[in-house]
């Protein structure tokens, strides 16, 4: 008779070490313990041989509900699981529902536990005509963070936050200690750039990142992080493409301020000169894909510690708003959930980073920032038994092919990739097995921070 459900023996990726012949055996749907070596017997046992064996990640930015009756969480769960992705944190610029209040974020609760696959956590935002009135409710509802904009996308469903209102909400955030996350563009430079590149007549695949010059992120960056400052809140800037920002970022952390920021797999990955010109408007991406030399410097920042977080801010539009011979009549954004953990491994490993950062930025650091780290984010006694198991696999990608994902089509398709996902657990049970979708429906629960931090003063 064993006391352990589940052992699995392979490479252990934890945020500060590997162990070779590792093993992580779980109990009652929990770490048990971690060791190395000659590994327990338990109910079931594999011995993965090279495998690695990773905390499941955290997707800090999924889109679940952006395009009505397209994707829903019955998709981008399952995306999830089929990419060693265990808890989501969806957005709140949904479809004709904003979620800007406790009502909102009581409704979509309901709404994805019925379809969830994998865990979820949820953001929060407000309505421009209210103010932060509603921020106190949300926080008791159980968002693990707030949204807000410096670039109007729709009046409606994706609001620019005027400053002063910025202000006022990251006071109201402040007392409990969640992260305000903020879409980094100058609102007024971007309008004015538009206008230029139209024009000019440019409506190739260069039309957008002449949109959106490097200068109308950083400009917006600073407006965030001394918003942060002055109001003692975490701000956080929920995706940055060049290399000055992380710069930026640091130099604020120098400082004693909480200024945290977030690498999109796309930055590390697609660029504007290749990628963008091949693909058009499926890379169209807010802020733009940049120059390789960009990309290369994300990864440098990755190795020095200056990115806190990665994401792939998924959305899969349907390929109609994806294929605009006119690049700025496109949709931005693209999908990433199912391949996010291998494009970052198959990164690291060309250029020498350590695969800890894998489980630092994809479990580890997400777990802290939404405050859902005592029970997510680590391979660590009494936490939640998720589970990601790569193995060598020299193969390509195609989103097609999987059967996964509600679209075929992928910035990423087409890219060869060293390793795939063979398993992904969930609370230790198996909810895909390299293949198969094993988690239904309704298996993923609403993942919150500790009820505490809806009291101002309890988060340290």
């Amino acid at each position: 008779m064993t006391d352990f459900d589940l052992v699995l023996k392979g490479t252990l990726v934890l945020p500060d070490r590997i162990i070779p012949s590792g093993y992580v055996a779980v109990r009652d749907g929990l770490i048990a313990t971690i060791g190395q070596g000659a590994a327990p017997s338990a109910r079931a046992r594999h011995d993965l041989g090279e495998a690695l064996i990773l905390p499941g990640a955290i997707d800090a930015q999924v889109h679940s509900l952006s395009q009505k009756g397209q994707e829903d969480f019955i998709w981008s769960t399952r995306s999830a699981a089929a990419g060693g992705v265990t808890t989501i944190v969806d957005m709140p610029y949904d479809e004709g529902d904003l979620i800007c209040s406790g009502a909102a974020v009581k409704r979509k609760v309901a709404h994805a536990s019925s379809q969830a696959r994998v865990d979820f956590a949820l953001y929060g935002t407000i309505d421009p005509e209210e103010g932060p009135a509603r921020i106190p409710e949300q926080v008791e509802a159980g968002v693990a963070a707030f949204k807000f904009s410096t670039f109007g996308t729709d009046p409606k469903r994706f609001p620019r936050i005027p400053a002063a209102l910025l202000q006022s909400c990251f006071q109201a955030i402040a007392p409990t200690g969640l992260p305000a996350g903020v879409h980094n563009e100058d609102d007024e430079f971007i309008r004015a750039a538009i206008e230029a590149v139209k024009a000019a007549g440019i409506t190739d695949y260069r039309a957008h990142g002449l949109s959106r010059p490097p200068l109308t992120e950083l400009l917006a960056m600073h407006q965030i992080y001394e918003t942060g400052v002055a109001t003692g809140c975490p701000a956080h800037v929920v995706h940055c493409s060049l290399g000055r920002g992380y710069e930026i970022a640091a130099g604020y952390r120098a400082q004693g301020h909480a200024a945290t920021i977030e690498a999109c797999i796309h930055y590390l990955v697609l660029d504007e000169e290749n990628d963008v010109r091949r693909l058009g408007g499926k890379a169209k991406i807010n802020p733009p894909i940049r120059p390789r030399a960009e990309v290369e410097k994300l990864w440098r920042h990755v190795a020095a510690g200056n990115v806190t977080l990665v994401s792939t801010d998924h959305v899969s539009w349907s390929e109609q708003r994806k294929t605009n011979p006119d690049m700025l009549a496109n949709s931005s954004g693209v999908p990433g959930l199912e391949v996010m953990l291998p494009l970052f491994v198959k990164g690291a490993l060309e250029r020498g980073i350590p695969l800890t950062w894998a489980a630092r930025l994809m479990a580890e650091n997400p777990a802290r920032h939404f405050r859902i780290d005592h029970v997510k984010g680590a391979l660590e006694v009494g936490k939640d038994a998720d589970i990601a198991v790569m193995t060598p696999s020299n193969h390509v990608y195609d989103a097609g092919e999987s059967g996964h994902n509600v679209v075929s089509w992928s910035p990423y398709n087409g890219i060869r990739l060293p390793y795939r996902v063979a398993a992904t657990y969930l609370r230790g049970k198996l909810a895909f097995d390299g293949s198969r979708m094993l988690a239904e429906p309704g298996t993923g629960n609403f993942v919150r921070p500790p009820a505490s931090l809806a009291l101002p003063g309890r988060m340290s």
